[in-house]
């Protein structure tokens, strides 16, 4: 699968320096997808010379220009949306009409990029004095890292290089070793669409070593990641060495509130769209489920009843809604984190285990759990899986200050019919994106990101591609 691809580099797929490769693992069968390119020090030694080159090109290039060919990457990634979601599904195990749904998501990503390309407006400042102007301009920031994980490859890479394309940066793309085919695919639209050799650049490989050398470098002036916390800490700290600016979109532990007032056929879909999705590997999957205790018995039992309703199979059958969870060692993780939280005191509703009839794939049950306590594991630790802890409240101050305890603060969900408490609670919650009654969160559009451990800067809307350009003031005397 992966024969035609591998490192690319100056506008050309090539193999890695020493030709070595390593397995890539379908996780619904257990079996060898291929066996992708592993780069090696030289390639990266290479991509970086290659997208300096780019920079000189790009940047040079109008934004007129550079938005007509992103926006053919969007209408390219729209014609060849099932090779994608076949590329999400077999990877990363997510159902086809997920794989889809993120193909049209990144999309329309490139779309709203190549129109914020002719819209980099600079300033002009009345200046003090008669024989003066002041003049603000934004400038490409330079040579991008986009460090991109696994469980939303393509939409996530989206992200990175549509934004660093419109601004008139270059990019070297590393994805996860688990998803390299999803990416490779993309920065080939990239490459068909014409984007010149040198702007886009993918190394495949070791993510760890290939991403200390790629910020080790003082060609690279801004990283991107998507991942952990734990991660980002990492590269924060190796980023410091250089001053290089980064964007951050790390873990997540998202409260779901229920107020009394909801509307719990609405409130229950919408918690089974938001929680289920890619299995619950989404940093803004609602992982603590805070129901008002009037209507918490009643929420419990209609939201397992439609979890009962969920096919569990490989994405590749149609009517599969909950595909393996990716890696083995996600599903070691899971089993580890429900018999925690059992030792811990909860009772286990639904699921619990590995379900029946599954001889091959990293599969699990959804599993709810009732007598949860807000000191137990499950509500510090990030399950990244189909984990729902549910909890009751009392009052609307006692479950701001529940929720709001935590060192994450990526993103909340509240139902309610009260328009009151819907702008209270949406005002209150220490999170940097808040869904109301919707389980949509992240569009083109609009800001994305978090506060607190969960990181810094925004991808998505009109804020982001500031994050890829330098602001530069000059002081003019009209007078020679």
């Amino acid at each position: 699968m992966y024969e035609n691809f591998g490192q690319f580099i100056d506008g050309k797929w090539q193999p890695s320096e020493k030709k070595e490769t390593y397995e890539v693992i379908n996780p619904a069968t257990e079996e060898v997808l291929g066996h992708a390119s592993k780069a090696t020090s030289v390639d990266v030694d290479r991509a970086l010379k290659s997208a300096e080159k780019g920079l000189e090109v790009w940047k040079k290039t109008s934004p007129w220009k550079r938005s007509s060919i992103i926006r053919k990457i969007a209408d390219l990634i729209r014609k060849k949306q099932d090779a994608l979601a076949k590329w999400m599904t077999l990877e990363v195990g997510k159902p086809l009409a997920e794989g889809k749904g993120e193909a049209g998501g990144s999309a329309d990503i490139f779309e709203w990029n190549s129109e914020e390309t002719k819209r980099i407006y600079g300033q002009t400042v009345e200046s003090r004095f008669e024989e003066t102007r002041v003049h603000v301009y934004y400038q490409p920031v330079g040579v991008v890292a986009a460090l991109v994980p696994w469980n939303f490859p393509l939409i996530l890479a989206s992200r990175k290089i549509s934004t660093a394309l419109a601004a008139g940066c270059s990019v070297i793309c590393k994805p996860d070793v688990i998803t390299p085919g999803t990416v490779m695919e993309l920065v080939d639209i990239c490459r068909e669409a014409g984007v010149p050799p040198g702007v886009v650049n993918l190394l495949s490989g070791d993510p760890p070593s290939i991403a200390s050398q790629l910020i080790s470098s003082n060609i690279v002036k801004k990283i991107s990641i998507t991942g952990s916390t734990r991660v980002g800490k990492l590269i924060l700290k190796q980023a410091a060495d250089k001053v290089q600016r980064v964007t951050m979109e790390l873990s997540g532990h998202s409260p779901f509130i229920v107020f009394n007032d909801a509307d719990l056929q609405k409130a229950t879909d919408m918690a089974i769209s938001s929680k289920y999705r890619n299995n619950g590997q989404v940093c803004i999957s609602p992982n603590r489920f805070y129901i008002q205790e009037k209507k918490k018995k009643e929420f419990v039992n209609l939201f397992i009843e439609k979890t009962k309703k969920l096919k569990i199979g490989n994405g590749m059958d149609p009517d599969v809604q909950l595909g393996p969870l990716t890696t083995q060692k996600r599903l070691n993780e899971v089993e580890e984190l429900v018999e925690k939280t059992k030792q811990e005191g909860a009772k286990v509703l639904l699921g619990g285990k590995r379900p029946a009839g599954f001889n091959k794939g990293f599969y699990y049950e959804p599993t709810i759990f009732d007598d949860v306590q807000d000191d137990f594991t499950i509500m510090k630790q990030e399950p990244f899986g189909p984990l729902v802890p549910m909890l009751s409240f009392k009052t609307f101050d006692e479950v701001i200050e529940r929720a709001n305890n935590n060192d994450l603060g990526l993103c909340s969900y509240i139902c309610t019919n009260s328009m009151e408490q819907a702008h209270r609670a949406s005002e209150l919650m220490e999170t940097g994106t808040v869904a109301v009654n919707t389980p949509l969160v992240a569009i083109a559009e609009a800001p994305f990101g978090g506060i607190k451990q969960t990181g810094y800067g925004r991808e998505g809307g009109s804020m982001a591609i500031k994050d890829y350009l330098n602001v530069k003031y000059t002081h003019l005397g009209i007078k020679g």
